[in-house]
């Protein structure tokens, strides 16, 4: 249930799109879908966010960022909540067209839309778009990416891994 009017919610909304994601700080949390929900009650703000996974070690990052940008852009809110919901999934297709294109323009391909389970994932160099790539190591850096390798213009570059959804 959303409580409050939508031009404070669309404050709240611009100012957590302006939240790095700790770990690929090109994309906010916005753009990677991460939030769920936005409650006003008088000065009180209640910011329901969807874990990108359940074993996110930014979790706590994230949360401590969502709430100091609040405070420090929205000067009516005397109270900041922020709790993450683990009975809906998170899914790369909640990840925006804008957020897809800033995780290519940091070397990153982002995930394919419309993923299904059992798809084969076909992974583009975001640097020359050549499909002549190969699977270096499924782990990355982070557990949502892997390391690739572009035979054709001979770079290494990540790939964001598909998450299908789970939810109707």
């Amino acid at each position: 249930m959303t409580t409050g009017t939508n031009y404070l919610i669309e404050e709240i909304e611009t100012t957590l799109h302006q939240v790095k994601d700790p770990e690929i700080p090109s994309v906010s949390v916005g753009e990677l879908g991460m939030i769920y929900d936005v409650e006003v009650t008088g000065s009180h703000v209640h910011v329901k966010m969807i874990p990108t996974f359940v074993g996110c070690p930014a979790l706590d990052i994230i949360s401590r960022d969502v709430k100091a940008a609040i405070r420090k852009d929205v000067n009516w809110v005397d109270q900041v909540e922020v709790s993450y919901v683990f009975d809906k999934s998170w899914s790369t297709d909640r990840i925006s067209d804008e957020g897809r294109e800033k995780l290519k323009e940091y070397g990153i391909t982002p995930p394919p839309i419309d993923f299904k389970e059992g798809d084969p994932w076909e992974v583009d160099c975001p640097y020359c778009g050549s499909t002549y790539t190969s699977m270096e190591n499924i782990f990355g850096p982070a557990a949502c990416r892997s390391i690739l390798y572009c035979k054709s213009c001979k770079n290494p570059f990540e790939a964001m891994k598909p998450v299908a959804s789970h939810n109707s």
